[in-house]
């Protein structure tokens, strides 16, 4: 039976409300105790004294792009950039080529992951065949396959009816519905924040109502059959407000995630016209992103996500209106999540720990996110004072798409552990 002793670390574990300098003892792939009770020898013993040792992070918010789009990333890659940034754990979006909306396409990706993947990837099932927002896909046989959630992301689902539909359907297995949030018959075209950046520019606008707009209408269908509904990749102040009130008057079981661009970024990015600040949704306006801060800080944003979204060097050297959305973000959310929101003060350790970790895991329904005694060793160890340059050539990642090359950081994951196994040292 293998054995490792993580010593010395400040123990950040918020399923058990946890906060203190202990130890953490781990056998064959398990959690085996914290505190005291751990002190023991083992077959490796990792000195963990100025770092954070915390549940394995986990990205509810994934685009691995396999099948369909190998030459953007692969499983394997994919993965490989998780670690790197710390994640022991990712939930893939089924916007694949064809897309997951059977059960034979979710296997495949359960296989795939576990013959080539670093880490534990967690299949998103399509609410809807090939994601065109008609026919309901079979959820039931999904489900069985492995899939943790079901979403169209990409887009979302227009037609009220079929909405209502999937919402019902999704309700009956208690998963989670996320909704790609935007009214095309008002974005469409779009390829920026609508505004007057954007006129100044001359790029057509995507106007934050069309992300309120189908955020309202749901939370009202979510209402009706109480699914558990998600907003994925919020980005306006409306929308951040809207998903307050809901969770508020309790009528609707309301959750929601940011990403870490729409925290420090703003649409003034895009005047350079660099199709790395191109994403969707887009970088919004200081007010937008203020109201998104002030929403992880009171809570009325639950989890932290990248919308990891490669694409080839190629793809995006086309001019800004025909490039593709998407930037990646595995290698980099951590350092910049802690840049936004823990250096300023906005939250602490345990929220960001929380969001990263121990929430995805609950929204999801998996048993991840803890270290508690019995669980799987997914264990991520953070350097919070470890300084570093965001250097994209150097990624794991297959595609470089990101706005971030060249940023100083501060605050690394050193080690990533799956299943008691140490998977990433960058140490």
């Amino acid at each position: 039976m293998a054995t490792m002793l993580i010593r010395g670390g400040r123990v950040i574990d918020p399923s058990q409300e946890l906060d203190e300098n202990t130890d953490v003892f781990v056998a064959d792939g398990l959690i085996a105790a914290v505190g005291r009770s751990a002190r023991r020898s083992a077959d490796t013993t990792i000195d963990a004294t100025g770092w954070i040792v915390s549940p394995g992070l986990i990205d509810m918010h994934v685009h691995l792009r396999e099948p369909g789009q190998e030459a953007k990333e692969t499983i394997a890659t994919g993965t490989a950039a998780a670690v790197a940034g710390g994640f022991t754990a990712v939930a893939c979006m089924p916007n694949t080529q064809p897309a997951l909306d059977n059960d034979a396409q979710v296997e495949f990706v359960r296989r795939q992951a576990e013959r080539t993947g670093a880490c534990r990837v967690l299949p998103i099932g399509a609410l809807t065949k090939d994601r065109a927002g008609a026919q309901l896909a079979e959820m039931a046989t999904m489900v069985r396959a492995g899939a943790v959630a079901f979403s169209d992301d990409g887009d979302g689902i227009a037609d009220g009816s079929v909405c209502l539909r999937a919402m019902r359907y999704v309700s009956m297995f208690d998963k989670l519905f996320i909704q790609h949030c935007e009214d095309r018959s008002l974005s469409d075209g779009g390829c920026m924040n609508a505004g007057v950046t954007s006129t100044r520019l001359g790029l057509p606008g995507i106007p934050a109502i069309s992300e309120e707009l189908m955020i309202q209408r749901d939370i009202l269908l979510a209402g009706q059959c109480q699914v558990r509904y998600h907003v994925a990749h919020i980005s306006t102040a409306g929308a951040v407000e809207l998903v307050r009130q809901a969770k508020r008057a309790g009528k609707a079981r309301v959750t929601t995630e940011v990403c870490p661009h729409h925290l420090l970024l703003t649409e003034e990015c895009c005047a350079s016209y660099d199709t790395r600040f191109k994403m969707n949704p887009p970088l919004r306006t200081p007010a937008d992103v203020d109201a998104c801060l002030e929403g992880v800080r009171d809570g009325t944003i639950d989890c932290l996500v990248t919308d990891h979204a490669p694409h080839t060097a190629a793809e995006k050297q086309h001019e800004f209106q025909a490039a593709p959305f998407g930037i990646v973000g595995l290698e980099t959310a951590l350092g910049l999540f802690i840049k936004a929101l823990v250096e300023p003060g906005l939250i602490g350790w345990p929220r960001l720990i929380a969001a990263m970790s121990t929430l995805p895991a609950r929204l999801l329904g998996v048993p991840l996110g803890t270290l508690n005694p019995g669980s799987v060793a997914d264990i991520t160890l953070i350097d919070p004072r470890r300084e570093w340059v965001v250097k994209a050539a150097e990624f794991k990642s297959k595609s470089s798409n990101t706005p971030f090359d060249g940023w100083k950081l501060r605050g690394r994951a050193v080690m990533t552990i799956v299943g008691g196994e140490v998977r990433h040292d960058g140490e």
